[in-house]
């Protein structure tokens, strides 16, 4: 039964694609070339659509769910945000509101992080801390895959990595909508993909950043946020890890240089990558496989016991570190050296 909604969804959402191309081009949703941005000829945005249509009509023709009314409620919100983002290039103000709203009404039908298990023993239950733990959330993940969108399949595969590896702790768990649910991103995604991969046809643009962050966060929440194992709350954020540690590094780079947090820089992991003379498909694989990396780590984790919990977190964290490190992501001066040739 679980093949069905992964085949729908890569089916409709490859088929849609030339569509939202078209559309695209006609809306005049088109990343030009300029001194900010990767790409050496105009590209087509809003490719998110396809996403959220492969997903939506996965979800609706294998067996739609009450379960997934706040979630799909809050996608659509997300995706007519992403449209008129790519479209009018939003303030960041108004973006941050549209996903709040979102965030609200996923919490509105039922959708929310209630307690928080403790590794040493015991849960702890939030109550009214819940909804804005929830929000916190959910935002966080919209604007770490946002901002980890820009190469050609960066996002789209790193978040198949990640909910993929959702999909498999919810399996653990008898957790069969959930398994639904992320096989039908799963499935969207690649389909989009195929169209992504450098060079690409089309981005996903914030219409389809958003959305995915926003599935991936709705995900873990109804999955292993759910669950009563001692490290629900570790799992999402190692699979996670790349787009999260990604984006700390630079609110804490950019705060070191006394910066705005908002402002673009050159310090993100793929900028580095490339600046190491790396072409966009090495540095993705690089990425992917550092993603692959902490999926397992989260994958052991949660059959771990205590003193393997902790090895494991620490040495993945070390790992990193010293990786950034050695990549100089927090070298504040080079990092601002021609900060006008950014894409992010």
């Amino acid at each position: 039964m679980f093949i069905y909604p992964l085949l729908v969804a890569l089916l409709i959402s490859y088929l849609m694609v030339p569509q939202v191309k078209r559309l695209a081009f006609s809306l005049g949703a088109v990343d030009k070339p300029n001194k900010r941005r990767i790409n050496v000829k105009p590209i087509p945005s809003l490719g998110g659509i396809a996403i959220y249509l492969g997903v939506l009509f996965a979800l609706i023709l294998t067996g739609f769910s009450s379960e997934f009314l706040g979630i799909i409620a809050g996608g659509t919100l997300i995706v007519i945000l992403g449209i008129l983002d790519d479209l009018y290039e939003l303030s960041a103000f108004v973006k941050l509101l549209g996903q709040i709203v979102a965030g609200l009404v996923l919490i509105g039908f039922g959708t929310r992080i209630e307690f928080i298990s403790n590794p040493f023993g015991g849960i702890y239950y939030l109550g009214l801390l819940g909804v804005p733990m929830t929000l916190i959330w959910i935002v966080g993940v919209m604007n770490t895959i946002n901002l980890i969108d820009g190469m050609d399949g960066l996002a789209g595969g790193v978040t198949v990595i990640a909910t993929a590896t959702l999909a498999i702790f919810a399996y653990q768990q008898g957790q069969v909508l959930t398994v639904i649910l992320a096989l039908s991103v799963i499935g969207a995604t690649l389909g989009f993909l195929k169209y992504n991969f450098n060079p690409a046809e089309i981005f996903m643009g914030d219409t389809g950043s958003m959305f995915l962050g926003f599935m991936l966060g709705a995900i873990s929440i109804v999955g292993t946020l759910k669950s009563v194992t001692a490290i629900t709350l570790l799992i999402p954020i190692l699979v996670l890890g790349v787009p999260i540690l990604d984006t700390l590094f630079a609110i804490l780079r950019r705060k070191l240089s006394g910066q705005p947090i908002f402002k673009a820089d050159k310090g993100h992991l793929h900028h580095k990558l490339l600046e190491l003379g790396l072409s966009q498909i090495q540095a993705v694989t690089i990425i992917y496989l550092i993603s692959i990396f902490l999926a397992m780590i989260a994958i052991g984790v949660s059959e771990a016991d205590l003193n393997q919990l902790i090895f494991l977190t620490a040495s993945s964290v070390g790992f990193i570190l010293l990786g950034a490190i050695k990549l100089g992501i927090f070298n504040v001066k080079s990092n601002y050296i021609n900060d006008i040739n950014l894409s992010n």
